[in-house]
């Protein structure tokens, strides 16, 4: 198929168009691991961790997507079998290698799912007794990270064992916020965590992403929480808020991401430029080579200007 194919297949419901980029995204210099937390629920966690995913996919990136919440969202959206079937909670308890537990999602050929299932449930006390229990994830995650460009970790609305794995994972968090009220009640809280992980577990992941979802322009509120947004976090916000969509949150009943069920919405539009910009900050740098044929050097004898 070309880059500027489409492909799609008929449903009951919806016509499903799979798209290939005309313009590629740049690759990262390394994987990139995004840790996407905030632990107060319906913010966008999981709407943001796939349909990024999925733009990048499309953008031509490998791209994994761990489904770390016990209600398995992401691998709903993803449209990945996950109930019944071994995943992401096999791997932390060490009853599965994680190669083994990768499902491909349909219709993406470089677009990975790690699914969740209902044992996940059981983690946070299941994980209380093992040793170096924070840390399971991240050492699972070392064997395969070389093969994917971006790999996203959705957590579930909480600060628990299962947040603390991710952000031990991860060299990078992205944080969603609601342009509601109480947004930013509860963000210290969730900062405060990263700090301790930064401190004693992880000194290497940064918080390098703030995204603004559910955005409605219209209402005084939203632009406030935006505002405020903006003056605290200048280099960190990517300043292309996600409407508040229907699309958006229809997508998901169909096991797929805005991306795919309506690619030319404004939602869809929307994580398409936020994926791109993602891309480009985190792009390789080109290296420059110091060329000494053309430097030139002007001696300037007394009196003269060189």
């Amino acid at each position: 198929m070309s880059n500027e194919g489409h492909d799609s297949r008929e449903t009951s419901t919806k016509v499903v168009g799979v798209r290939r980029l005309k313009e590629a995204m740049a690759k990262p210099a390394s994987t990139r691991i995004f840790t996407v937390a905030n632990q107060k629920g319906g913010v966008g966690k999981t709407t943001t961790t796939v349909n990024i995913a999925a733009a990048l996919s499309m953008g031509g990136l490998r791209v994994l997507v761990i489904d770390l919440d016990p209600q398995g969202n992401a691998s709903t959206a993803l449209g990945v079998p996950h109930r019944d079937n071994a995943g992401i909670y096999e791997v932390l308890m060490g009853s599965a290698e994680i190669q083994t537990v990768i499902a491909k999602v349909a219709g993406f050929p470089v677009l990975d799912c790690i699914p969740s299932n209902t044992s996940l449930a059981n983690a946070e006390i299941n994980l209380v007794s093992m040793v170096a229990r924070e840390l399971q994830l991240k050492e699972a995650l070392e064997t395969i990270s070389m093969n994917y460009d971006y790999i996203f970790i959705d957590c579930p609305p909480s600060l628990g064992l299962l947040t603390v794995n991710a952000f031990a994972a991860a060299k990078e968090l992205l944080i969603p916020i609601q342009t509601e009220y109480y947004a930013l009640e509860g963000l210290s809280q969730l900062l405060e965590t990263y700090s301790v992980v930064k401190k004693r577990l992880n000194p290497t992941i940064n918080l390098s992403t703030i995204l603004l979802t559910m955005f409605d322009g219209r209402t005084r509120l939203a632009n406030d929480v935006a505002a405020n947004v903006r003056q605290h976090f200048p280099n960190e916000l990517i300043d292309i808020p996600i409407p508040r969509a229907v699309r958006v949150s229809e997508a998901p009943s169909y096991n797929q991401t805005v991306m795919t069920y309506d690619p030319l919405s404004p939602g869809a539009i929307a994580y398409m430029q936020v994926a791109r910009e993602i891309a480009e900050r985190g792009k390789a740098k080109e290296e420059v080579i110091f060329d000494s044929n053309v430097v030139s050097i002007n001696y300037k004898k007394d009196g003269e200007i060189a």
